[in-house]
């Protein structure tokens, strides 16, 4: 995703509580997309892929063959691969919890201009980045000063966190050049977290579609950026309507700015 660089448009202040602490982003009973769920493995048919997907796959209407070759299911079967391209410096498409997304390793600079080359968007405009786990968050940004269980309240979900770098992150210093802060995501969605764990780096993550143009829901709706990317994961169509991540600024401390109102915000 592009993240806003406009004013807040709400500021609140932070209760010392840790799940209750943000109450209209509290996710709990958000229904998981059935991309690889580990504990429910009797809902996945022979081939590992759920009927939800199943369905959603033909609503799309884009089958595993095509003409480039470019087009794989988002089950774990193939995340290996998925990571062996983003090792590489390729760019690639995944589905999230709201909008199809290209990704690609934030700490390789090709590959962040080449993301920024077929989205046609000016390099002013920041990333956010995408990691596997909430605990992997503090390798990358400052979290110290929030208030215990708030990260675990919010994320895996359909928002994004704006937090500081810190002297400590490793992230390369070339993404997002000038800014001293970076917004996470942990989405709520099996395969990018398995890939993003096994990249074994941050995921630079921007929505699937040319700049001023409408997101992605399905990837029929991207098509004709397929041959811009390495791999293209079909997850179905999307449940978010076109909705995005809902982007919260947790810079400072006890307090909380929401930057962008988005899905379950």
């Amino acid at each position: 995703m592009i993240l806003p660089t406009g004013v807040a448009t709400a500021t609140q202040r932070l209760p010392l509580l840790s799940a209750r602490a943000l109450p209209f982003l509290y996710l709990r009973g958000v229904p998981k997309i059935g991309f690889v769920p580990f504990l429910h493995q009797n809902r996945m048919l022979t081939l590992g892929v759920s009927n939800k997907m199943v369905q959603s796959m033909e609503k799309c209407d884009v089958g595993i063959e095509n003409t480039l070759g470019v087009v794989r299911p988002a089950t774990e079967e193939y995340a290996e691969e998925a990571m062996e391209a983003l090792k590489a410096g390729k760019v690639i498409a995944v589905p999230t919890d709201t909008l199809y997304g290209f990704a690609c390793d934030a700490c390789s600079l090709q590959a962040v201009n080449r993301i920024y080359e077929i989205k046609g968007r000016k390099h002013t405009s920041p990333l956010a980045i995408c990691v596997g786990d909430v605990s992997d968050i503090k390798r990358f940004a400052i979290t110290d000063h929030l208030p215990h269980g708030l990260l675990d309240s919010l994320l895996p979900g359909p928002v994004t966190v704006i937090l500081r770098r810190g002297e400590s992150s490793i992230l390369e210093r070339s993404l997002n050049p000038g800014l001293d802060t970076i917004g996470v995501r942990v989405p709520d969605c099996n395969f990018i977290r398995v890939v993003a764990r096994g990249s074994g780096s941050a995921l630079a993550l921007t929505s699937a579609n040319l700049s001023g143009q409408p997101s992605s829901v399905c990837i029929k709706d991207f098509e004709n950026q397929w041959q811009h990317c390495a791999l293209v994961y079909d997850g179905g169509v999307l449940p978010s309507g076109r909705a995005g991540s809902t982007i919260v600024d947790l810079t400072g401390p006890g307090k909380f700015k929401i930057l962008r109102p988005g899905r379950h915000s």
